[in-house]
């Protein structure tokens, strides 16, 4: 199995788990996500009072620097931890 193939299985049993992971959890999520296929995140931070948007921005910018292998190799692990933590349907 490629990382590529790796990493879209993590994704999918993401989506699969019984419980809705916190929110901190699930904005790492988000942001190895990101980092793993988009690489470093470009753009400005999203200002006003979008909230979500901020925080997605932020995530994905503490990941910077970090290659997308690193990035695809800390998802899959952590999308392990989640599923030993909160079960998979």
């Amino acid at each position: 199995m490629t990382d590529n193939q790796k990493l879209e299985a993590a994704a999918a049993k993401s989506r699969e788990l019984t419980q809705r992971p916190a929110n901190d959890e699930l904005l790492k999520l988000y942001a190895l996500y990101k980092q793993a296929t988009e690489g470093d995140i470009s753009g400005e931070r999203p200002g006003g009072f979008d909230f979500k948007a901020i925080a997605k921005f932020d995530a994905w910018k503490n990941q910077e620097g970090k290659s997308k292998e690193q990035a695809a190799e800390e998802y899959v692990a952590f999308v392990d931890e989640l599923t030993a933590k909160y079960g998979q349907g």
